[in-house]
């Protein structure tokens, strides 16, 4: 599987941790970055992480921010994409096993890096069930992205 990784400065601190959460489950890591604490906005890096999986470059997401909040409202702006904020490892796993989760969206504000790789490995190691009833709710999901207004 390949990840594709982004943060802003607010997220900074836990992107090596995220990069060697991932290369540590055997996956591949996709950095779009950043790469200092200069200033840098969410959405850019919420996007470049979206556009990433929508054209096939990354199978899953990883984007960090100072809340995670900012990050998942914008990553949800693109078609496909199914991106939350978790701080427990039950959503994190949940998120994708019933909702086909495909972007991971962490706070480095919020949480530190235990439980940053914790969410990680939940998130990365869960596979969507595929059960009628999932399947038929993502078809929802999706259903509502081409009646946007």
């Amino acid at each position: 599987m390949r990840v594709a990784i982004g943060c802003d400065h607010a997220g900074f601190p836990l992107q090596s941790v995220a990069i060697d959460s991932v290369k540590a489950l055997g996956q591949e890591v996709l950095d779009l970055g950043a790469h200092s604490f200069e200033p840098i906005d969410y959405p850019d890096i919420a996007e470049s992480v979206a556009r990433a999986i929508q054209t096939g470059q990354a199978d899953r997401g990883i984007v960090l921010c100072g809340s995670g909040v900012g990050a998942a409202i914008a990553a949800n702006k693109l078609r496909g994409i199914r991106a939350s904020v978790c701080h427990d490892t039950y959503s994190a796993r949940q998120g994708v096993e019933h909702d086909d989760m495909n972007i991971l969206c962490l706070g480095a504000r919020v949480i530190g890096p235990s439980l940053a790789t914790a969410l990680i490995e939940s998130f990365l190691k869960a596979t969507f069930s595929g059960e009628a009833r999932h399947v038929r709710r993502v078809g929802k999901i999706t259903a509502l992205e081409s009646r946007r207004e």
